[in-house]
């Protein structure tokens, strides 16, 4: 009986660990499910044309196809892994916005970069729209918010400083910047009220329509930045922006022609439009280690589409502190530093180095109308933007 009753209680034992073990693996599994650590769900197809709505992550084996307006919704994020490829089509109406309070996460490597460009078999200018980000980071205004300007239903601004959009690291964007009209048209990538919680380093904008880039406020940085023939301004912003640019280089090739009537190096506006001028938070920005480059040949001296307006233009009340700032080139700018606007000049307290090289002026260094601005001078031995970061773009300089 002994004998038996032992027997019985190894089997009983054997079971119970069994059991145990079991209940382990389960205990596990849930408690891996309750804290949130389910895998993210990679996007089914190769087509982007639709509002995402809840967390997803793209394939970097598959090549995407943007056919139509993609807006990752209030609480999503979009996760784009490196060495991603999406190629649009369909002009104005394709674009990818972030929403207010979603992210995306587009983390490319130097080897593997992401690539945002045209579907098109000989691609240009304004191919398709752009990227947009929309934040809750200040803007300058009689509100704290504004609308987005290709899409008037989605809202911009508010008041985290510190808002976070999300992550953009070697990301390229190739001829972006379609338009509906003269007034509603893309940049390459649209910043608006994007908060410094947002990581944007390492990007590259080329053969763009309109603006490579555009701060609409909002508090976000910008480091290492490069820039090729944009149809428009370089570096542009408005609305409030109080962010860093750090080392940035644009550039206007022989070949370039501009549709617009006066194209920047650098544009920015202390508030939109000029129409509130005396709104608190006017832009104040910095940048630094910035080249700007116009080799573009022009016909005579008013030929517009191959001369620059003015290498830097600062007005409408912003406060501009730019430092080792390099204009270089063949070509030819109608101004090297414009401080004024009808709608109201530079802040006088905005501080300016800017070193020209070859570029011609063909009016006058510094434009200063009737304003006082005694820290912008034009001079010194400033070597601008370290290109050493853009290698990674192939791009010869």
């Amino acid at each position: 009986m002994r004998i038996k009753k032992y027997q019985f209680n190894s089997l009983k034992s054997e079971k119970m660990k069994k059991l145990l073990f079991v209940l382990a693996i389960a205990t596990t599994i849930f408690t891996a499910c309750t804290d949130d650590e389910d895998p993210i769900p990679v996007f089914s197809g190769d087509t982007l044309n639709s509002n995402i709505t809840s967390d997803v992550t793209l394939d970097a084996s598959v090549t995407y196809k943007l056919t139509g307006p993609v807006k990752v919704k209030t609480g999503a994020t979009l996760t784009i892994p490196a060495g991603t490829v999406i190629k649009a089509s369909g002009g104005f109406s394709s674009y990818i916005l972030v929403e207010q309070g979603a992210k995306i996460m587009a983390e490319g490597t130097a080897s593997k970069p992401i690539k945002f460009t045209s579907a098109a078999s000989s691609p240009a200018a304004a191919d398709w729209g752009g990227l947009i980000i929309n934040g809750y980071a200040p803007i300058s205004g009689p509100t704290t918010t504004g609308l987005t300007e290709i899409d008037n239903s989605e809202v911009y601004g508010g008041t985290d400083a510190s808002d976070n959009s999300g992550v953009l690291k070697y990301v390229i964007l190739e001829y972006t910047g379609a338009q509906s009209s003269d007034n509603i048209e893309h940049n390459g990538l649209t910043l608006n009220a994007v908060g410094s919680g947002t990581t944007i380093e390492n990007i590259y904008i080329t053969y763009g329509g309109d603006d490579a880039i555009e701060f609409f406020g909002g508090t976000v940085s910008v480091k290492n930045l490069l820039v090729i023939n944009p149809d428009d301004d370089m570096f542009d912003c408005t609305q409030g922006w109080s962010g860093t640019l750090d080392n940035a280089y644009g550039i206007w090739t022989s070949t370039y022609s501009s549709t617009e009537k006066d194209p920047r190096g650098i544009e920015a506006d202390g508030n939109f439009d000029g129409l509130y001028p005396t709104a608190s938070g006017q832009s104040n920005f910095i940048m630094k280690n910035i080249t700007m480059v116009n080799n573009a040949v022009p016909a005579s001296d008013s030929d517009k589409t191959k001369i620059m307006n003015c290498g830097i233009k600062v007005r409408r009340g912003a406060t501009a502190t730019i430092t080792n700032a390099l204009l270089k080139g063949t070509g030819k700018a109608f101004y090297y530093i414009d401080m004024t606007d009808d709608l109201g000049n530079g802040n006088a307290a905005s501080a300016i180095s800017l070193t020209v090289s070859g570029v011609t002026a063909v009016t006058s260094n510094i434009k200063t109308g009737t304003g006082t601005f005694p820290n912008v001078s034009v001079g010194g031995s400033n070597t601008g933007a370290t290109t050493s970061a853009f290698a990674w773009t192939g791009y010869s300089f």
